[in-house]
């Protein structure tokens, strides 16, 4: 009887070595040694101990690939342990893989320069998982950068949410432990890949073009001042909860990345908060460059919606496993049951293999092109090809 081909375990024990024996354990009875890839993400409990743990790892699992970080929470199956010690261990035979250890450079111009992404892979790169330190790497570069070298590639991942300052940040790619930078994986064509996004948004209003642009301003919308616009649409399409509730949660603006749809929905907006209004010009300042004439849509964000997107973005979905990256902004802190995401991804899927963390800016696609978000929900589903043979492939690393 051949064995699965993912598998995942979870461990609340506050002891690292018992924690990492467990979950060790419990992936190596169902896929056995040697699997693909492996990912392992720990809370800041367990930061300390990473390299043991790497230890443990490859002495009974003997991956090909092993990718992961510390972080503040973790996500198994059908759970997370939010700020409380956890080893979260996902497993799979996913084919042929690379590996890569990512920098970057300030320019001159104050830009960055991105380097360490391999120039030859060695196939037709299906997805590529990163994770990045936020105090020293510019995701967003990293995401611009490949949609010129890899058009069309989803990337999903996030920032490491484990360290409260620069050099706390804890990577792991496969026998090192690393304070800055990114981690990567590219995977290959063998098995199937999907990325799934959920923003957790909700849009009101209506949908209207961009007049009038400085930087990260947006000084007009349809012709008129942008704040005044924003005050007729809140006025005329959010009920009084709804605007009691912006105080909180803050008001966004979605754009539609893809000018070339014609009746773009929630789907085709990438959302970004709005930082502020300059009361003098009526300007609105957003955390985006908005380009000149894209069209844009007001939406708030709240429990419910959050709930409602994630459901909607999974629905009718299958897999043989997850990899999942929500935004440490959720959890308990905004739904009222534990385990939200994590059991969202359960109720749609089925109990499937299940592991990730909780990042503090999450990476996923929107529109085609990859991005950085906030409050979001960033996933990769696996599902095995018809077929296809799993175990065998070496990959490639860079050293």
């Amino acid at each position: 009887m051949s064995r699965p081909a993912f598998a995942s375990a979870l461990s609340r024990h506050p002891v690292a070595s018992q924690a990492v024996g467990e979950v060790v354990g419990a992936v190596l009875e169902e896929v056995g040694d040697r699997p693909d890839l492996v990912v392992l993400t720990v809370t800041r409990a367990h930061a300390g101990a990473l390299e043991d743990m790497l230890g443990v790892v490859h002495a009974l699992l003997h991956p090909l690939a092993l990718f992961g970080c510390a972080s503040e929470s973790v996500v198994g199956r059908g759970a997370e342990v939010e700020e409380a010690p956890g080893v979260s261990l996902w497993a799979g035979q996913v084919g042929p893989l690379r590996t890569a250890a990512l920098g970057a450079t300030r320019r001159a111009d104050d830009s960055w320069a991105v380097h360490g992404w391999p120039d030859d892979v060695g196939f037709a790169p299906a997805a590529a998982l990163v994770v990045a330190d936020p105090f020293t790497f510019p995701a967003a570069d990293l995401c611009a950068e490949l949609a010129t070298r890899h058009p069309g590639l989803p990337v999903v991942g996030g920032y490491a949410s484990g360290a409260s300052g620069s050099g706390g940040t804890r990577l792991v790619l496969d026998d090192r432990v690393l304070s800055d930078g990114a981690v990567a994986v590219l995977l290959g064509p063998a098995t199937e890949v999907v990325p799934v996004l959920s923003q957790g948004c909700r849009p009101f209003g209506r949908m209207l073009t961009v007049t009038r642009v400085e930087r990260n301003l947006v000084l007009e919308i349809a012709g008129r001042p942008a704040m005044e616009c924003m005050v007729d649409e809140i006025a005329a399409h959010l009920g009084r909860d709804d605007i009691a509730g912006i105080e909180g949660n803050g008001l966004l603006l979605g754009r539609c990345v893809d000018d070339t749809v014609l009746d773009p929905g929630p789907r085709d907006l990438l959302f970004r908060p709005l930082r502020g209004v300059e009361r003098a010009t009526g300007a609105l300042s957003v955390d985006d460059r908005v380009p000149l004439g894209h069209t844009v849509q007001f939406a708030v964000r709240d429990a419910g919606t959050a709930a409602a997107d994630l459901t909607t973005a999974l629905a009718r979905r299958r897999a043989d496993a997850a990899l999942l990256f929500t935004c440490n902004g959720r959890g308990t802190r905004l739904f009222d049951d534990a385990h939200h995401d994590a059991r969202a991804v359960g109720a749609a899927l089925g109990p499937v293999p299940l592991g990730g963390m909780f990042a503090s800016g999450e990476i996923g696609p929107v529109g085609g092109a990859n991005f950085v978000h906030t409050f979001a929900a960033s996933a990769l589903l696996f599902r095995e090809r018809f077929g296809a043979t799993t175990g065998t492939p070496v990959p490639m690393h860079d050293r």
